[in-house]
């Protein structure tokens, strides 16, 4: 019975772990049509949960591809307003329609959309749309340079998070690590689920582990986060 009990409790584990944020989970239900099938229903918080993720990378791409563009149709004799259109509409869908959607005219506005996860680079982009602006013909230059400056920022950011994927792993097994003492203690006849949730020392050992193993995902992931993010 115990065996039994510490297999479901380890199993609802995994699931809580594994399973979207309440936020997605809720953005999803709003968004997406009923489904009778739980299958396709998974898949679909899955999806979500995902291009939530990639979204803050997906924009930072989209604005290098913004500068390189507009810096080739300024070159070609476009004027800003015209090279910010045209580079615009052949971006990533989503991206596209956020910038598509500013008031005219756009450097005034750029920095407003700056404030979202990955898009950081539209303030520079306003910044160098103003000092072109006032000195002609140089904004294609500026932008051909502020693109390769970002380009090596997103090229350093990928290799942090690369370095950072070891780490993290080892948070997350450290972080299992209790569910598979459950069950080895359970194996040896020690009965630890009714220590823990049947006596007051058991409950709080189980409170102050539950509490350092949460604070301890938290941290990892604020420190990660903090290597990750631009100077």
């Amino acid at each position: 019975m115990i065996n039994t009990l510490v297999v479901l409790c380890s199993g609802a584990a995994v699931w809580t772990f594994l399973t979207p944020p309440p936020a997605a989970q809720r953005l999803d239900r709003l968004v997406a049509p009923p489904s009778t099938d739980p299958l396709l229903s998974l898949q679909r918080r899955a999806e979500a949960f995902k291009e939530r993720r990639t979204r803050p990378r997906r924009r930072r791409t989209s604005i290098i591809e913004l500068c390189d563009a507009m810096a080739a149709e300024l070159s070609a004799g476009r004027t800003p307003d015209e090279a910010f259109t045209s580079a615009a509409a052949v971006l990533d869908p989503h991206v596209s329609k956020e910038l598509l959607s500013l008031p005219r005219p756009p450097p005034d506005h750029l920095e407003t959309l700056a404030t979202k996860p990955g898009a950081e680079g539209l303030r520079l982009l306003a910044a160098c749309w103003r000092v072109g602006s006032e000195r002609g013909g140089t904004l294609a230059t500026v932008l051909h340079g502020l693109a390769s400056a970002l380009r090596d920022e997103e090229a350093q950011r990928q290799d942090v998070s690369v370095q950072l994927a070891g780490p993290r792993a080892t948070a997350r097994l450290l972080a299992a690590l209790p569910l598979l003492g459950l069950a080895m203690a359970a194996a040896l006849g020690a009965h630890p689920i009714p220590f823990l949730c049947g006596t007051l020392p058991g409950l709080g050992c189980l409170i102050t582990g539950v509490a350092l193993n949460a604070t301890g995902l938290y941290w990892t992931r604020h420190l990660a986060q903090a290597a990750e993010s631009p100077r």
